[in-house]
């Protein structure tokens, strides 16, 4: 079977689960450059390819600039260089900077909930010890005046 060359922007869309709005966007953008028959935009293969390339940085928090540049600096080589590789690398480094950061941020934010949450329990345990003293003095109290 021979894989398929060309692809609509619907057949994009559905195989990505993206709008076919978003495709549009990443194609004014500059991150995809399909050709063109009168109106119906006609996607080759590497533009199937960069719209996979697209949502997976979008999923590892690139933006659609450092998208753009990587796509740039590939299109100037038939196969990437170094300077593509370089800034690819530098790119990733920062990604993962930021997510050990929010890693970190969720720890301290994980410990703060905790901590809060023990002292409201210890709070609410307090209060309705308090509240079943009152309840059982008023009783004694009710109880003794009955007697008398």
């Amino acid at each position: 079977m021979t894989e398929k060359k060309t692809f609509s922007i619907s057949e994009l869309a559905s195989e990505f689960d993206v709008t076919t709005r978003s495709i549009r966007f990443y194609e004014d953008q500059g991150l995809l450059k399909p050709t063109r028959r009168g109106q119906t935009r006609i996607f080759s293969t590497k533009d199937k390819v960069r719209l996979k390339l697209i949502l997976r940085g979008k999923r590892m928090g690139f933006s659609l600039a450092e998208t753009k540049e990587t796509f740039d600096l590939w299109d100037e080589t038939l196969t990437g260089n170094e300077k593509q590789l370089l800034k690819m690398l530098s790119i990733l480094d920062e990604k993962r900077a930021h997510i050990e950061q929010q890693k970190a941020d969720i720890a301290m934010a994980e410990l703060e909930i905790n901590t809060r949450e023990a002292h409201c329990r210890e709070a609410l345990a307090e209060l309705q010890k308090k509240k079943q003293q009152q309840e059982s003095t008023i009783k004694q109290s009710g109880h003794t005046a009955e007697q008398s």
